[in-house]
């Protein structure tokens, strides 16, 4: 039986683009000196190429893996790469103003900052962030609408409003990432990613002129499924209706699996089947329009990273493919 067509993923990371596919991921990013540089990774086969990852339901878990430990991985090296052109930045205006002795410490600083982070402080930079989210998107609004059901408002609608004010924290906090402008050019990286992609599903060339031609908005993008996530969750949680505090919090943290199985299930079906106007217009393009907040328009050396990831993504795959 013939495997079905990959479908690669992304996520844009410091000054560059992380490109995954089934069995390979690779990342590139542009140092200060104009030089692309490349990671590639080979990833367990049971992720994406096992029974289960193309079970209905089951297939979205590996995006939680994708997300937490894949692409924060990612992202700490790009940031590490980052870092190695600010050491050397820093080490050249020092070289300026000092000598003998002191340009030597100065070395060995450099040497230091070059080693980047370790696993341990990655992962616990991965535990400390999603403790952070569990408890702001999560927890927060749980308790504020438990707060707010002591004044009379119905179990029905106090969990609407739960869901309420989850949504609008998740808003906010993309509004205010998205003025920062590191964050901003990160932003545009996740526009060349979304663009690279459409361009290969598209059957172009991936030649810069001919991917700025594709919108930086991307039906399958993990916005989206975040957007989808937070409205689907309010369904699921006006179903179990009045909890205690305790319960209440419990539930939705065990459900988030369940939620996000449902909702990459929606996006999935829903991203085939736009000709549909329910599923075009409730799911589809408020994804579209919410990525407004977390991509920007890319220029063409951005693009060039984007593609450099994503060609070293897909050779990979063709030689295990032809092996």
């Amino acid at each position: 039986m013939t495997e079905p067509k990959i479908l690669y993923g992304g996520q844009a990371v410091m000054e560059g683009v992380m490109m995954r596919g089934r069995n390979y991921v690779s990342c590139a990013v542009r140092r200060a000196n104009g030089e692309i540089v490349l990671r590639r990774e080979s990833i367990p086969r049971g992720v994406y190429a096992g029974i289960w990852s193309k079970a209905p339901f089951l297939r979205a878990l590996p995006l939680l893996w994708d997300t937490l430990v894949l692409g924060t991985r990612m992202l700490m090296w790009s940031a590490n790469e980052q870092a190695k052109d600010e050491g050397a930045a820093d080490d050249e205006r020092r070289m300026a103003r000092e000598n003998g002795i002191e340009n030597q410490k100065s070395e060995i600083k450099n040497q230091k900052s070059d080693e980047g982070l370790s696993q341990n402080a990655i992962y616990g930079s991965l535990a400390v962030s999603l403790g952070l989210g569990l408890t702001i998107f999560f927890a927060l609004p749980v308790v504020v609408a438990n707060f707010l059901g002591g004044y009379g408002v119905t179990p029905f609608w106090n969990n609407v409003l739960e869901g309420v004010i989850r949504l609008g924290l998740f808003l906010a906090y993309l509004i205010a990432i998205g003025r920062i402008p590191e964050i901003q050019r990160v932003f545009m990286y996740h526009g060349a990613e979304h663009k690279t992609i459409a361009a290969y599903e598209g059957g172009a060339s991936l030649l810069p002129a001919a991917v700025q031609k594709f919108p930086k908005e991307h039906p399958r993008c993990g916005t989206g499924f975040l957007l989808t996530v937070v409205v689907i969750s309010i369904l699921f949680f006006i179903l179990l209706g009045d909890l205690t505090l305790g319960v209440r919090l419990a539930s939705r943290i065990v459900l988030i699996p369940v939620v996000a199985a449902v909702s990459y299930e929606l996006i999935r079906f829903s991203s085939k089947h736009r000709n549909i106007f329910v599923f075009d217009w409730l799911i589809v393009r408020p994804s579209l329009a919410l990525q407004s907040l977390t991509t920007r328009q890319p220029t063409d050396d951005m693009i060039q990273v984007a593609v450099a990831a994503f060609q070293d993504v897909e050779n990979s795959e063709e030689k295990l493919a032809a092996a």
